[in-house]
């Protein structure tokens, strides 16, 4: 199949940045995960897709996963990739950051401390500019994630994810994302760990549009009840290592268990973003077992970012 057929199956992102998980329509949600699908299932008619393009990954977080399913998602599409690590704009103002960029590349993929960072970021270059994760939203994380789910159960409408612990950047993006393609979304957290109101807002909006039903619950038995998948992150993320102690005592009673997964439904699988904890947010066991898709979700990050980076850049 020759590259013009390829491209005329790709939805054009109608932004110019995805700097949170809104800024792709309900349509090109649905087109990029078939299209995530597809590329996972023939990667090779992609082969060449981004020939000639230079993506710029920006990362102020270590990464295992984000940064080498994006390397490799920008080679085996045809294009190349150039990493910086460290603080962004901290030798110089992010705006001249920015305006250099824009003269070099094609692209650019940020994982960054700060939503400001990424926000300024988009502000000054005229290249599409991507969250990678922020402290506010992982949109990528949650695109790999609901394709996970759809592989599990071929379908999402009606499923009902539920995500324990903290109400953090991972949770925002999912509820966002999963109340939209009609899941019902579950957060079970302690006092004091809720996810962004706002967010919680937005996504109570567009629960209302797609039937779905969103609960935020410290109550964790009534978080899992009926739950296809049980999700998980760390107690304690980059940056808010002073709160380790405080978090890992609000947090024991959401470890999730297998005593934990027995109160969600018999088919229900366990997902996890990792890095994880093994013995603070999820035991061993549960990692370990067949219902554990966290290596599902590490492999679609790679096919799911390839799609974001066709309908944004091919």
């Amino acid at each position: 199949m020759g590259p013009g057929s390829v491209h005329n199956r790709i939805l054009k992102f109608s932004g110019s940045d995805l700097l949170r998980d809104l800024d792709l329509t309900d349509d090109e949600l649905n087109h990029l995960l078939d299209l995530a699908a597809d590329v996972k299932r023939t990667p090779e008619e992609y082969a060449g897709a981004l020939a000639g393009k230079g993506i710029a990954l920006l990362f102020e977080k270590p990464s295992l996963r984000t940064r080498l399913t994006f390397e490799l998602a920008i080679r085996q599409l045809g294009g190349n990739s150039v990493f910086c690590d460290g603080p962004v704009g901290g030798r110089e103002p992010l705006k001249d950051v920015a305006r250099n960029l824009d003269r070099w590349v094609n692209g650019i993929v940020a994982r960054v401390f700060a939503q400001e960072t990424i926000e300024e970021l988009a502000q000054w270059a005229s290249v599409p500019v991507i969250n990678a994760l922020s402290d506010l939203y992982h949109p990528c994380q949650a695109l790999a994630d609901v394709q996970t789910i759809q592989e599990r159960f071929g379908n999402l409408k009606g499923l009902k994810l539920t995500f324990l612990g903290d109400g953090n950047n991972v949770a925002q993006s999912l509820m966002i994302t999963a109340v939209r393609l009609g899941m019902d979304f579950a957060v079970g957290c302690p006092e004091g760990y809720l996810p962004n109101l706002e967010t919680v807002a937005q996504a109570e909006g567009l629960a209302a549009v797609s039937g779905a039903s969103l609960e935020i619950t410290h109550e964790i038995g009534k978080a899992l009840a009926g739950a296809h998948a049980v999700y998980t992150d760390v107690w304690t993320s980059m940056g808010q290592e002073r709160e380790a102690v405080k978090r890992k005592k609000a947090f024991r009673p959401y470890q999730v268990s297998d005593e934990l997964m027995a109160q969600a439904r018999a088919d229900a699988i366990f997902m996890h973003c990792l890095p994880a904890r093994r013995g603070e947010e999820v035991t061993d066991p549960v990692m370990e077992a067949e219902r554990s898709a966290v290596f599902d979700q590490a492999e679609n990050r790679l096919h799911a970012q390839k799609a974001l980076l066709l309908m944004m850049l091919g």
